[in-house]
């Protein structure tokens, strides 16, 4: 194994999965507003993705498949639509929610789990072209491509599990009620903000 290699593409998936989007929105929100072990199943649910994706990304490397943008775009928008479905929910419970004395007492929110972190985290089909161009870069860590692929997606998601844990500790740390509402309330802008983002770039390039 080329260590020196593998160390270099550690490192850039550590900057690239600690940089803020939709899946640490996500699973600071779910932190926030469910508890931890509700995030712990949303970011397993996110890994889930990443590995559908991967596959994906495989598949179309091997094969050399053409990927047909339109698709892409139109896929990428009912994402973006997904994630403006989630934000709306989180910003509708935590405005509608009571004083912030009261949420000690009050149930806990539905939002994250399984099926929603996988949700988010393939919702932007635009991700598999990032893989096919991630992984050519590092494919020669080992001396096979299916080796190689192996490595790169475990080490793929160790990491993204455990920055996203990292999150999920930080945010239990804060036990103040309106902390954390402040903390949902401030995810769910960014979900809607990407969400409106991602909505703009696609209709943008399905027009063109």
């Amino acid at each position: 194994m080329n260590t020196a290699l593998t160390l270099t593409y550690a490192l850039t998936v550590l900057l690239l999965i600690a940089t803020p989007g939709p899946v640490v929105a996500l699973i600071v929100n779910t932190a926030a507003a469910s508890g931890s072990r509700k995030a712990m199943f949303t970011a397993v649910g996110t890994n889930w993705a990443s590995l559908v994706l991967i596959g994906a990304a495989a598949w179309v490397i091997l094969t050399s498949a053409a990927i047909d943008k339109a698709w892409l775009s139109g896929m990428s928008l009912l994402g973006c639509l997904f994630i403006g479905y989630i934000a709306v929910g989180t910003l509708r419970e935590n405005l509608q929610a009571p004083p912030a004395e009261d949420l000690a007492q009050a149930p806990k929110a539905g939002r994250g789990g399984l099926w929603q972190g996988f949700m988010v985290g393939i919702s932007n089909p635009k991700d598999i072209i990032f893989f096919i161009a991630f992984f050519p870069q590092f494919i020669q860590v080992t001396e096979s491509f299916g080796k190689s692929m192996v490595v790169l997606s475990l080490l793929w998601v160790l990491i993204d599990f455990a920055v996203l844990s990292l999150y999920i500790f930080a945010i239990g740390k804060i036990t103040s009620a309106r902390s954390n509402r402040l903390i949902s309330l401030a995810s769910g802008v960014a979900l809607l903000l990407i969400a409106a983002g991602g909505l703009a770039y696609n209709l943008k390039e399905l027009a063109g």
